[in-house]
């Protein structure tokens, strides 16, 4: 779903009357993804600190491994459907219905794994991704270097990323847990700038139609998620 462009999508007809590269349209877009962000990263933080903090919620889930695997197999079912169906991500409130279900099943993913982090960790995470996704963000906004074009360079670095990671699974090492993560954060930070510039349209080469506020902000979020993953396993392996 990453480095998509939908100037070819069937539905792109529909649109009337629509200059996204008035300041106007393009405003309103942005706000609009932000705001969906924001609820969803609150709802993500919340589930979190319930499974933190909560002892008998955190003891449960503990004894209850086969909650992370059914989240798990939902936010690949959710995702796939809301990638792959215009109209699952278009249209509302179908649009709505999916997201927040896909947020629900990946809190409850992050929730899980987090719940096996010292609290402290987790909010060192949280708040290291806080201000690297900031700074990115403000960056992107201000920076005259065009990310869009990397669609191609980035999708070699997450396959890369992904055999790197099926690799770690069998070979055991603190030092390679630690590559991996720094590479996935490396990786992941430089698609948070790429997602953002494609939701600013304007001079860059490429950008994503008003309609797609969902998919937009769905990129967003899932920038973020991967980056606090990868943070929180360096913190992790840096602890062990």
């Amino acid at each position: 779903m990453y480095g998509s462009n939908f100037a070819e999508d069937p539905l792109q007809d529909e649109i009337k009357g629509f200059d996204f590269n008035e300041q106007s349209i393009r405003r309103g877009f942005i706000r609009k993804v932000y705001s969906i962000l924001m609820v969803q990263l609150l709802i993500t933080v919340g589930i979190i600190a319930l499974f933190l903090y909560h002892q008998p919620t955190k003891i449960w889930v503990h004894h209850h491994p086969a909650i992370f695997w059914i989240a798990f197999v939902l936010t690949i079912v959710l995702l796939i459907s809301m990638a792959c169906c215009t109209s699952v991500r278009r249209k509302a409130p179908m649009n709505y219905i999916f997201l927040f279900l896909f947020t629900m099943a990946e809190g409850l993913v992050l929730a899980t794994a987090a719940s096996r982090y010292d609290s402290q960790e987790v909010l060192l995470a949280v708040g290291m991704t806080a201000v690297v996704c900031l700074g990115l963000t403000i960056f992107a906004f201000q920076t005259k270097w065009d990310f869009t074009m990397l669609n191609g360079i980035l999708f070699v670095a997450v396959l890369i990323l992904f055999v790197f990671g099926i690799i770690s699974i069998f070979i055991h090492s603190k030092i390679l847990t630690l590559v991996y993560a720094s590479l996935g954060a490396l990786i992941f930070s430089v698609y948070l700038v790429y997602d953002t510039q494609l939701m600013m349209g304007g001079k860059h080469k490429y950008s994503i139609s008003p309609e797609e506020y969902i998919f937009a902000a769905l990129n967003l979020y899932l920038d973020i998620v991967n980056i606090f993953i990868y943070i929180l396993t360096i913190i992790g392996a840096s602890r062990d």
